[in-house]
């Protein structure tokens, strides 16, 4: 078979990938010269990528798979993936990303950025050196063991970042679609609340990470309501897309001191190339936040896992059986 990788990211995995059980014709687009994924499709049996459009698969008449390189499939045009065409994805990324939830957590809870600036300084505050209340002084920490942490959406990476969130002694709340819904990872929760009880769980939780898909009902689904019913010490974690929450409003909660501090991991804008979009300065005035370039699930165990899925898949459409993790 004949098969087009368009991922530039999955791309560098090309010797997992090849690990199939037959050797197969292996086509790789240059993201650096137009038209190439379009001329990698052209003629192909399998479609590897993490977008696609529809004037990419202009000459993808043999098309039997396309396979996404994430979980995400929002960035694949559906009308360019031919009717009766199987679409499949994979995963792996959730232990990754939880530890990146965790670590901004404490990063933030512990006032990490700040004293790592003010040793930088040449400052030494601690409460024993500036005592009294802030801002004056120096606040205590706040340990993650006793709080209580949010759950928006509970798929890979919410049960991932459940587990390591009990096993730093937390509670987990989650807002589910379907709170009745059993599965694996449902004893760690303390609570479930359903799609309607966002606020009742946003004034639970100490700490609120965003995992869900974006759908058009998850759009915007953190508005400036939502986020008022936050208490002042509260942390959120965006580590799902930018536009589950509403810009101006956590914005303006960050700016006037009404929530303790954000991670932002998704951005509501694209980069151009290696230029951060312009949201990433406009939070990087603020103090209490964590900023990354949607990079959490970016450790190279998660593409090697997701690479060997892949070439799995490819065995199976090439033996005719049923594909795994299909999602159309």
């Amino acid at each position: 078979m004949r098969i087009a990788v368009t991922d530039p990211i999955m791309s560098a995995f090309a010797d997992d990938l090849r690990r199939t059980e037959r050797p197969h014709e292996w086509v790789f687009a240059d993201p650096g010269v137009s038209g190439s994924a379009r001329a990698a499709i052209d003629g192909a049996d399998v479609v590897i990528c993490s977008r696609l459009t529809t004037d990419d698969m202009a000459g993808a008449d043999h098309v039997r798979l396309v396979h996404a390189t994430g979980a995400g499939v929002d960035r694949i045009d559906a009308e360019a993936v031919p009717d009766g065409v199987p679409m499949c994805n994979t995963g792996h990324h959730g232990p990754a990303i939880a530890e990146h939830v965790i670590m901004t957590a404490l990063m933030l809870r512990r006032r990490a950025l700040e004293a790592d600036a003010e040793m930088r300084r040449g400052e030494w505050r601690t409460i024993a050196t500036v005592p009294g209340s802030p801002p004056a002084g120096v606040p205590y920490h706040r340990s993650l063991a006793g709080s209580t942490l949010g759950l928006i959406g509970y798929g890979e990476i919410g049960r991932s970042v459940a587990h390591l969130a009990k096993a730093f002694g937390m509670r987990v709340v989650a807002l589910r679609r379907h709170p009745d819904a059993g599965g694996p990872g449902t004893e760690l929760l303390d609570r479930v609340y359903g799609e309607e009880q966002l606020h009742p769980m946003l004034r639970e939780s100490d700490v609120v990470v965003v995992t869900a898909p974006l759908t058009d009902s998850t759009r915007g689904m953190i508005d400036a309501d939502a986020l008022a019913q936050l208490h002042a010490d509260a942390l959120i974690v965006n580590v799902a897309r930018g536009a589950l929450i509403d810009e101006d409003a956590l914005y303006a909660a960050l700016a006037e001191g009404r929530i303790g501090g954000a991670a932002i991991d998704v951005w509501w804008d694209a980069p151009q190339g290696a230029e951060a979009p312009p949201a990433v300065q406009r939070f990087a005035a603020l103090d209490r936040v964590v900023l990354t370039p949607h990079h959490s699930g970016h450790a190279s165990e998660v593409f090697t896992a997701r690479a060997a899925d892949i070439a799995r898949n490819i065995d199976l459409l090439d033996a005719g059986l049923p594909l795994e993790r299909q999602v159309r």
